[in-house]
Formats: structure tokens, C-alpha cells, sequence
């Protein structure tokens, strides 16, 4: 029975999913943890995504009760951005730098006035933050000459990922896109802009090979065929990036708007077109297919009612019906940047409460937790909008939040909308699979995506008189996290701090 792999390596655990080739049905899957790591040293060693995904296919194999020799490709998303060094003999130099270590942030703003913002956005479709590639390049120049000097190679996690399996350095125009160094509009590379971190060397060779979405990278190398018990045959494609894969998952369409609560919030559809979004919050990256996933993703998500249920001695249920008790229209409003943030970019912020009063209590805050995440996405959407982005079309939650009653209806009572979730609890490696179904049967990916599109079901209606609360609560976070600011173009200087 042949069948395919999808592997969602993210900064939490990877998921691998195994679903049939030809109906995409499920059949089996498995997980494993990544060490822990946090903001602004976020840290980890590629070896152990290695071993993580070695003991996650095992399980899912198992789960499915499939041989090696059914599974005929595999393809991996992984958490975007970041850096994974490799010397000459493809060794890793030190550790990878995540998307969420913000270590690079004066590196950032210093290439940030050598290219200038505005360049920057109408060159790449980003205003690159502390989380994209090429401030990481820089960081690691600057403050570890000695593994830099030993830099020959610059992959992003999922092309690691991608190399231990096929041998090849290759990566996708979705996580190219998010290095700070390639236009997806003009599907290169832009060599001029890592010259500012070195004029002297060859990047050409250091970095990896875009191939199509559509396309086999190769097969597995030999190594990896044994490691992984998987058939010398068995293809590799290409991968993406996490969110890019998730779009492919939940079978997204032009108009569709999609939440994301997991370790990040990601707001962000799907368009046959680049946008270029000159105020900075929009990323305008590619997407795992021929097209472009413009979205605005935040650095602090399911961490912040992590914290606010240990503050207030509950568990994550706890936490959700206390906000469900509040009765709404307190004022009280969270700007949740915990760790710093990305959109807008404020890496070393910290949270701010505002409208406490003696009346305030347990529930308030409570709810005040949730919607401090979604305010900063719900803002995130006008962005989207206000770059002429459209979003009417079906909103759809997801990542580990969306399994909250808390998240979904009070995302339905600040957007006003009906929330839907899909039949893909693990959109990400649901995607991989797409990917993976599209290269064995050799159809281009858009035509398995249509074809393996999930079911979706609602799980929240707006609440009656949730209006008036609605356009209070996203004023008032409009003005206390700085989104009331984003009508002009970004500029040169660095992030201010809330």
C-alpha cells in the first residue's frame, strides 16, 4: 500500500503524519519533544531534531502499521527563519539560532539603515526582523568570529532537515523568502544585501539551492535510509516552511483567513500575487506553492495564558472558563509582549496591564490573557486588509490554542465573525504530506491540495452585545501596543519599546 510521510519539525516537537497516497486519509502518526528553548537566547542543537524525527516516524509507522517499503516520499516543514551553520565537511558549527532568539536585534537595525527600510520591504516583500536569517549571519560574524570563519554552508532548520535526508543543500522559495536575502517576486537570491556582512566571500556557495515545490529533491541518501529503515528509493521533496505547509494542510483559498495559536500567533491567507506592505507588519513571503502567504506573525501566543494561568494557580481549562465567566467591557487590556516582540517589532519589550482598577478581578484578567493574543492578530489582519489583502472569505483557528473554548469564541467575539476549524489538527505535517503525495504521483502541489482539502466544522458564533465590547477592547489595544502608529512607511529608526 503505498503511502506518504509529512514531518512538521517546529520549535516545540516534530509530528509526523502518514496518510494514504491516493485519498489522503490518516493512518497513523507520532510525535517527539525538541529541547526547551526561550527567548532571547533560543538555542538548539539540529542533532536533536534528528533524533526526534528518527523516534516520531518510528511511531508513526508503527501507528499506521505500514513497512519501510510503503512509504514512498516524505517531505519536511519546519519553524521558520533561523540559522543552522555548517563548516566545509557539513559539520554544524554551534548551536542553531531559532526564529525566536533575539540575540540579532542590533545587528538587525544596523543592516536595517545600510538598506534601508523601505528598500528593504519593495526588495524582499519584508521588513526583516530579529528572527529572519540574515541578522542572525550578522550576529554570528560579529560576536563569534572563529565559527564564522569555519561558516561554509547557511541552511535554515527544515534544510538541514532536508540535507541529513537527501544529502543536498537545497531549500523553498517559502523559507528563502524568509531570510532577508531573496526576492520571492524575482524567485533569486540578493547577494548585495549579505555583502553588508561580508564583501569578501562567495555567498553563492553557501547558500542552498531553491527547487519547485512540485519537485523531488532526490531520494534518501544512504545513511539516511538505514537510520530511518525508509527504502533507498523513497523521495525527498523539497519542504517549507510551517505555516506555509499549514496552508497547504487546511486547503486554503484566496479570501480565506487563517488564526494560528501555538508557540507564535500567525495571522495570514493566500494571494496569486507579492504584496509589498511599506508600514513593515506584513510579510509578504512565498508560499508552497507558485503563489505568496502574505501574514503577520507575533512572537508571544500560547506562552502568554501559559503564564497568566501559572500567576493565577490554574490550569489551562481553569483559565479558559474563568475568561469565559468575565462579563467583557472591564477596559482592562494586555499588550502581551512577555518576550519582546516581532509585529510590531519590539524585541525588547516587555507585557503591560492597563486598566486595573479595584473592581478588576480573577475573570478580567483571565480574559484580558486571551485577548491580548488575539488583539495583536485581529490588528494584524487590518494590516493585511490595509495592504489590500483580502480576507472575507472563511476563518479558520488553529495550532494548540484553537482546541480552547476561551480562543475560538472570544476570536468570534473580537472579529465579529463565525470561527471554523478543520478536519487537520496537525495542519503543518498534514501539509507536508500534501507535498510529499504531489511529488509520488508527480501532480503539481495546488492540485493535491484541492484535491485533499479537509472538512471544516464551526465552534463559535459572535455572543450577542459582543459589538460595543469588540471596538472598545481594539481601540484601546490599538493605543497601548502601538498598532494606532502603522499608517506611515517603516523607517530607518530602530524599534521603540512598549
Amino acid at each position: 500500500m503505498p503511502v506518504v510521510a509529512g514531518v512538521d519539525s517546529s520549535t516545540q516537537s516534530c509530528k509526523v503524519e502518514i496518510r494514504d497516497l491516493h485519498d489522503g486519509s490518516l493512518l497513523g502518526s507520532g510525535s517527539a519533544p525538541h529541547p526547551p528553548a526561550f527567548p532571547p537566547r533560543s538555542e538548539q542543537d539540529p542533532a536533536a531534531w534528528w533524533t526526534a524525527l528518527k523516534a516520531a516516524l518510528v511511531t508513526a509507522r508503527n501507528d499506521a502499521g505500514v513497512s519501510r517499503t510503503d512509504i514512498i516520499a516524505l517531505a519536511v516543514d519546519g519553524q521558520c527563519h533561523g540559522l543552522v551553520a555548517l563548516d566545509a565537511a557539513d559539520q554544524v558549527v554551534r548551536p542553531a539560532k531559532l526564529w525566536n532568539d533575539t540575540t540579532s536585534a542590533p545587528q538587525l537595525e544596523r543592516l536595517k539603515r545600510l538598506i534601508g527600510a523601505p528598500e528593504w520591504i519593495r526588495a524582499v516583500g519584508s521588513l526583516p526582523t530579529a528572527a529572519f536569517t540574515l541578522s542572525k549571519i550578522a550576529w554570528l560574524a560579529e560576536n563569534e568570529p572563529a565559527h564564522y570563519r569555519r561558516l561554509r554552508h547557511v541552511l535554515l532548520p527544515h534544510d538541514w532537515l532536508t540535507w541529513k535526508l537527501s544529502g543536498r543543500h537545497v531549500t523553498d522559495r517559502s523559507e528563502a523568502s524568509g531570510t532577508g536575502y531573496y526576492s520571492a517576486a524575482e524567485s533569486r537570491y540578493l547577494p548585495e544585501f549579505l555583502v553588508h556582512v561580508d564583501a569578501e566571500r562567495d555567498w553563492a556557495d553557501a547558500l542552498p539551492e531553491v527547487v519547485d515545490a512540485s519537485t523531488a529533491v532526490g531520494t534518501v541518501s544512504g545513511t539516511a535510509s538505514t537510520e530511518l529503515d525508509l527504502s533507498p528509493g523513497t523521495l525527498v521533496g523539497p519542504g517549507g516552511g510551517d505555516q506555509h505547509a499549514a496552508a497547504l494542510g487546511l486547503g486554503i483559498v484566496p479570501g480565506d483567513v487563517v488564526y494560528t495559536f501555538g508557540t507564535s500567533g500567525v495571522v495570514f491567507t493566500t494571494s496569486d500575487t507579492p504584496v509589498f506592505d511599506l508600514t513593515g507588519m506584513v510579510d509578504g513571503v512565498a508560499d508552497m506553492t507558485d503563489g505568496y502567504l502574505p501574514l503577520v506573525s507575533t512572537l508571544n501566543a500560547a506562552r502568554v495564558t501559559d503564564t497568566f494561568a501559572r500567576i493565577l494557580g490554574v490550569d489551562h481549562d481553569g483559565l479558559a472558563k474563568l475568561a469565559l465567566d468575565a462579563a467583557g467591557g472591564s477596559g482592562l487590556v494586555l499588550a502581551a509582549f512577555l518576550d519582546g516582540e516581532r509585529k510590531p517589532n519590539r524585541p525588547g519589550a516587555q507585557g503591560i496591564l492597563s486598566g486595573l482598577t479595584s473592581a478588576t478581578d480573577r475573570e478580567d484578567i483571565a480574559r484580558a490573557a486571551f485577548e491580548g493574543v488575539i488583539l495583536g492578530l485581529v490588528s494584524g489582519e487590518r494590516q493585511l486588509n490595509a495592504a489590500g489583502v483580502r480576507t472575507g472569505g472563511r476563518l479558520i483557528a488553529t495550532g494548540g490554542g484553537a482546541r480552547s473554548a476561551a480562543y475560538t469564541q472570544l476570536l468570534a467575539d473580537l472579529t465579529g465573525r463565525e470561527v471554523l476549524v478543520a478536519d487537520a489538527p496537525e495542519a503543518s505535517a498534514r501539509g507536508a504530506c500534501v507535498q510529499a503525495a504531489a511529488i509520488a504521483s508527480d501532480r503539481p502541489v495546488r492540485e493535491v491540495l484541492r484535491a485533499w482539502a479537509p472538512a471544516t466544522r464551526s465552534v463559535a458564533t459572535p455572543r450577542p452585545g459582543s459589538g460595543t465590547v469588540r471596538e472598545t477592547a481594539a481601540d484601546r489595544y490599538a493605543v497601548l501596543a502601538g498598532w494606532d502608529a502603522l499608517d506611515t512607511p517603516a523607517t530607518d529608526s530602530p524599534g521603540t519599546t512598549a
